[in-house]
């Protein structure tokens, strides 16, 4: 048959946590055996299977053991057959001594499952030990002149046996003078008494020799024989007499060598020498008392040490003899008492060193305390540390469990080192420690956190590929594995965001690269998510989200949308002789596709065929007259402005207008000659054309109704100026809304209002003048001249 392999001490400790947990299980009363001492080794005890109701075997499978105390292996445990043996002669006197009864305490521990039994062995006594005498011989002197009935204390016979196997009586040999009497004492040891029975006369007989003997109450009785020698001196009439026939005193047991326990005290009513008395400690023992008297003061000091834990009382006999031979004697009881000089002990059995930070209630050790001191010097407290998450636990006498008081997070703590202080309750106190390190092993329970919510990055347009723009991070509060990070770009939500060809991450650090050159024109800006994952198990992540921001470069050159520069004809702005100096014959409208400062544009007047005639305004394109009208000007202009933007490199566009002097918008229209063309202007003017159909279109149902209402609102305003009328034509008619922001050309917004003359044909401006809303001037200038219509309204801003 095959047995099973032993367990390793590390299993044994596992399951002793395990049965420790359980020790409440176990029953409360204690298993009792007796047996008498001085047995022979090898004795059967008990049958353990079958006291307990176990198989035969069960015992082995369980893993039973027997723990002692102080751990005194005296009994042995055959676990296959649950017999228990002693494994050596037990002395009772040497193992209990005057304790009645002797009780020897232990326990049997189970592992598995886990169950406590409370074994006690007591030791009956036998009758081995014979009374002995102090002394082989004990000399009395008494007087001739004693009467019979005088009663003579004799020193007692020790019996280290107890009960009924102790001395019971004395008897001594037979003589014509005295008979013996033996006297119970307060701690129930007997002592002999001689009494007189007829008087002594020394001049017939000077000395007598006696046979005391002690006898126990075995079966058979022991005897013990001592020698009492009479001598029969003068006549001594008065014996010494104590003052107190008994005295009590408690002496600590700390109590330093040759400290006075007490001082007794004897008169003797006697004269010369009969009068002097001389003490003496009148109870002998083989073993020394740790007590002597001053023969002539009567002062019991200590002569050695005393200890509680071994004997805590003592009974003293004092004889006070005088010089005629005649004594008195008393007791003195000395109750030592105990101080706390016996720190409490602490044996622990460790069985857990790691314990992992998602477990419940784990025991992690089991110790056990003792304490030989008594009262409260023996009573002790276990604590540990209030702020650690671990608990004490009371099983069964003095014995505790440390266990976890919950699921511990390694994150917070790692490891703890737990201080066990065990105290007793003596004045002053005792403590001892022990420290146990416990070790937190970590769990997948944190998944990764990255530094911040959201990123921002920025990238400059018409970067080189494989850019490196920013990096993301993230940390895990685990360790090993469980904090290994990997980063990983998440599908983007939006379907028009080709991700992949943009971004890539690297897995291992979380740097970002722009995979291809950006244009600021085409994606200002995107955003995606990223993720990080632990490598755990399960595996834990977390996202982030991303913000690439794509920086804007000069590279758009400033692009005019008016006056337009590929039409077929060119633009002719009609100017009255009539006009006042700062008068707007037109507004250049630019637009930079870049934006910030590389958007922001000026207008230059670069050539004019009247230089001093016209002005531009730099910032809003506004193109006024510096001066009146003379018949010496040329009745047509042409005028060469410059666009720039505010970039780095700056960039430019240049713009032509032509200028007609007039007298009033009723003369008709002569178009200027037309001059010669570049082809690759002609291609850029077609490209612009198409352009500004292309917006017209989209936006004309919005604009057609924002035209009606300020149509409606000018016309209103010039009634109400009685400066002029400004009536809208009945029917359809072609309007054209332009609203430009955020360029950064002008600071405010502006309208303009154009009338064309009844009789165009060509549908070209005849009059363009700025309308300034009333709030801002007491006194508007004529708007509209008479006899022209409002036909188109622009609003450039």
């Amino acid at each position: 048959m095959e047995t099973a392999p032993a367990k390793t001490p590390q299993q044994r400790q596992v399951v002793f946590l395990v049965i420790l947990l359980l020790l409440w299980e176990a029953g409360s009363e204690a298993i009792r055996y007796s047996m008498p001492e001085e047995t022979e080794s090898g004795y059967l005890v008990a049958n353990l299977s079958k006291d307990l109701g176990l198989k035969v075997g069960e015992l082995a499978t369980r893993g039973a053991q027997i723990h002692y105390k102080e751990n005194k292996e005296l009994l042995q445990l055959d676990a296959e057959t649950g017999i228990l043996f002693l494994k050596e002669k037990l002395d009772r006197e040497e193992l209990c001594g005057g304790t009645d009864p002797c009780v020897l305490h232990f326990q049997i521990i189970m592992e598995n499952p886990v169950q406590f039994f409370q074994t006690d062995l007591q030791l009956t006594d036998i009758n081995d030990h014979s009374p002995e005498f102090p002394q082989r011989e004990m000399l009395l002197t008494i007087p001739e002149s004693a009467q019979p009935g005088t009663v003579f204390p004799l020193k007692a016979a020790e019996d280290p046996d107890i009960g009924s196997n102790a001395v019971q009586n004395y008897t001594v040999s037979p003589n014509l003078h005295f008979h013996v009497v033996t006297h119970s004492r307060p701690d129930g040891s007997k002592n002999p008494e001689l009494v007189l029975d007829r008087a002594l006369d020394r001049e017939e007989q000077p000395e007598l020799t006696l046979t005391l003997t002690a006898l126990d109450g075995g079966t058979p009785p022991r005897s013990g024989t001592t020698t009492v020698r009479i001598e029969v001196v003068d006549i001594n009439d008065n014996a010494p007499q104590f003052v107190q026939s008994l005295y009590e005193v408690q002496v600590p047991e700390n109590s330093p060598l040759n400290a006075l326990v007490v001082r007794v005290s004897a008169t003797d009513l006697d004269a010369g020498i009969y009068g002097n008395v001389a003490y003496s400690l009148f109870q002998g023992s083989e073993v020394p008392q740790p007590f002597v008297i001053d023969e002539t003061t009567g002062e019991i000091r200590l002569r050695k040490e005393l200890d509680f834990e071994v004997t805590s009382f003592y009974n003293i006999e004092i004889a006070a003899t005088d010089g005629g031979g005649f004594s008195g004697k008393c007791s003195v009881l000395v109750k030592v008492l105990d101080v706390n000089d016996n720190a409490p002990a602490l044996m622990v059995r460790k069985l857990t060193i790691q314990v992992p930070e998602n477990s419940p209630e784990t025991v992690v050790a089991v110790f056990s305390v003792s304490d030989p001191d008594s009262g409260d010097n023996g009573r002790m407290v276990c604590s540990i540390p209030n702020e650690l998450p671990f608990l004490l636990k009371s099983t069964f006498e003095n014995y505790y469990t440390l266990v976890t008081e919950g699921a511990l997070d390694r994150e917070s703590r790692a490891e703890y080192n737990i201080t066990i202080t065990v105290s007793d309750m003596g004045s002053p106190r005792l403590t001892i420690q022990h420290t146990i390190a416990v070790q937190v092993s970590d769990i997948n329970d944190n998944a990764p956190a990255f530094t911040q919510s959201s990123y921002t990055l920025s990238v400059r347009e018409n970067n080189s590929p494989a850019l490196h723009i920013g990096t993301i991070r993230a940390t895990d509060s685990d360790s090993g594995s469980n904090a290994h990070i990997t980063y990983s770009l998440l599908p983007s939500q939006d379907p028009q965001l080709d991700l992949i060809s943009l971004i890539s991450i690297n897995s291992d650090n979380g740097q970002l690269f722009a995979l291809r050159s950006l244009d600021y024109e085409a994606l200002k800006s995107f955003e995606f998510l990223v993720a990080a994952t632990d490598q755990g198990s399960p595996a834990l992540s977390s996202q982030a989200l991303v913000h690439v921001l794509v920086l804007d470069d000069n590279d758009n050159a400033p692009f005019v949308l008016y006056p337009l520069q590929n039409a077929s004809a060119p633009c002719t702005e009609l100017l009255p002789r009539a006009a006042e100096p700062g008068y707007l014959v037109t507004k250049v409208v630019a637009v930079d596709r870049d934006s910030g400062q590389n958007a922001w544009l000026s207008f230059q007047l670069l050539k004019a065929t009247e230089p001093g005639l016209f002005s531009v305004w730099a910032h809003n394109g506004e193109v006024r007259t510096t001066r009146l009208l003379s018949e010496r000007d040329a009745p047509k202009h042409r005028l060469l402005l410059l666009v720039k933007d505010n970039g780095d490199p700056q960039r430019s566009a240049s713009v032509t207008l032509h200028v007609l002097l007039v007298d009033g918008f009723s003369q008709p229209y002569l178009p200027l000659p037309e001059v010669a063309r570049d082809p690759a202007q002609d291609d850029e003017d077609v490209l612009t054309l198409y352009l500004v159909i292309a917006l017209a279109s989209v936006s004309s149902l919005f604009l057609l109704s924002v035209l009606l209402f300020v149509g409606l609102r000018l016309c209103r305003k010039a009634r109400e100026s009685s400066l002029g009328v400004c009536s809208v034509p009945e029917g359809h008619f072609p309007g054209h809304l332009v609203d430009i922001s955020g360029t950064g050309t002008l600071s405010q917004s502006y309208q303009y209002e154009v009338c064309l003359t009844g009789d165009s044909g060509t549908g070209e401006f005849k009059f363009l003048k700025p309308m300034i809303p009333k709030s801002l001037f007491q006194n508007p200038e004529r708007e509209v001249k008479e006899g022209s219509h409002c036909r188109d309204s622009f609003v450039f801003s």
